[in-house]
């Protein structure tokens, strides 16, 4: 885990009746003005809420069929050239609309030395696979030495392209220390994607921790979840991606909100999501507007939502998959979310 000193500024406790545990980092929730969750998109994002006992059949705590996937423990291999790892279940902050809820805060901990032989001995024989991405949780919240020793153990495996997925930049800026980018650098190749969902993470802390990753020769990406009520707005989106790829951050993927339970709440109808992309395309140069994708019910896979889309049913979206196939996603208009 992460030093005392980062571990203070953490506040975690056990929300109930949840299916995520409660877990804010002290800078995250100083960016909120209020704690009102249905007033403040900040704290929209980290209080639970009421609406999270809502749930529908067709939501499931592991949406995207990460459990289907996994080949080893932890190690998750849905694509065909890279494989995802659970290093970690822990965050600085527990988002409310995780689709990895199965998983993240359930306190399965970091990865174990003997996990992570597992999963070497298992990409030993998948030469397929050229890139892992470290998740979790996440892997920011592993101390430097873990951190480091596990990427240099996969690179004794194969010379596999890193790459980072985290939100500490964004809820927990200190973390991204210098020794902690020198680091990083020393591992290259390897990128690091955020996931912002608001300008207003945007600080100048933020922007210094970016800096510091870029000055040590990271390449920087971001992920943005489209969430009802936070920033499913033409003006929110268009200034979160300007100023991120201002400050050398490619916005690379708009989701859909993933079926995860309890988490209706925040989904936007997709109509909603394609009319944003259609104004934000006349606004945004290409370097600045990401793919608007959505990761497939049933484990169907990740798919841009403007070319997989079929039609459009009464009660559902029909796309088609990366295996050809046709995949339903509901259709859920803003009265019933």
């Amino acid at each position: 885990m992460i030093n005392n000193a980062f571990n203070e500024d953490l506040l975690h406790a056990v929300h109930e009746p949840t299916q995520l545990r409660f877990g804010v980092s002290r800078y995250y929730a100083g960016l909120a003005t209020c704690a009102d969750p249905t007033a403040d998109p900040i704290a929209a994002q980290y209080v639970p809420q009421a609406a999270e006992r809502d749930v529908r059949s067709y939501e499931d705590p592991d949406p995207i069929g990460d459990m289907r996937y996994t080949v080893a423990p932890r190690l998750i291999h849905h694509y065909h050239d890279r494989a995802l790892l659970l290093v970690n279940d822990n965050c600085a902050v527990y988002c409310r609309h995780c689709f990895r809820r199965h998983f993240t805060g359930q306190r399965a901990g970091s990865i174990t030395a003997a996990e992570l032989e597992q999963v070497c001995s298992r990409l030993a024989r998948m030469p397929q696979v050229r890139e892992i991405l470290l998740s979790g949780g996440d892997p920011l919240m592993l101390a430097d030495t873990e951190l480091f020793a596990l990427i240099d153990r996969l690179r004794e495996v194969g010379d596999y392209l890193i790459r980072v997925c985290t939100r500490i930049p964004v809820v927990l800026p200190q973390r991204v220390t210098d020794p902690l980018c020198t680091g990083l650098g020393r591992r290259l190749p390897a990128w690091v994607v955020l996931h912002v969902n608001h300008p207003r993470e945007l600080t100048e802390a933020f922007a210094a921790a970016v800096r510091r990753l870029l000055g040590a020769g990271m390449a920087v990406a971001s992920q943005t979840v489209l969430l009802r009520g936070i920033n499913n707005r033409t003006s929110t989106l268009e200034a979160l991606f300007s100023r991120l790829a201002r400050l050398g951050v490619r916005p690379y993927y708009l989701f859909q909100a993933d079926l995860a339970t309890g988490t209706a709440h925040f989904r936007t109808p997709i109509e909603q999501g394609l009319n944003l992309m259609h104004t934000l395309r006349a606004r945004l140069s290409e370097l600045a507007l990401p793919v608007y994708a959505v990761d497939l019910p049933d484990g169907g896979g990740k798919v841009p939502v403007e070319s997989a889309l079929l039609r459009t049913e009464e009660d559902s979206y029909v796309l088609r998959g990366p295996d050809g196939r046709e995949y339903r996603y509901p259709r859920e208009t803003l009265s019933e979310v």
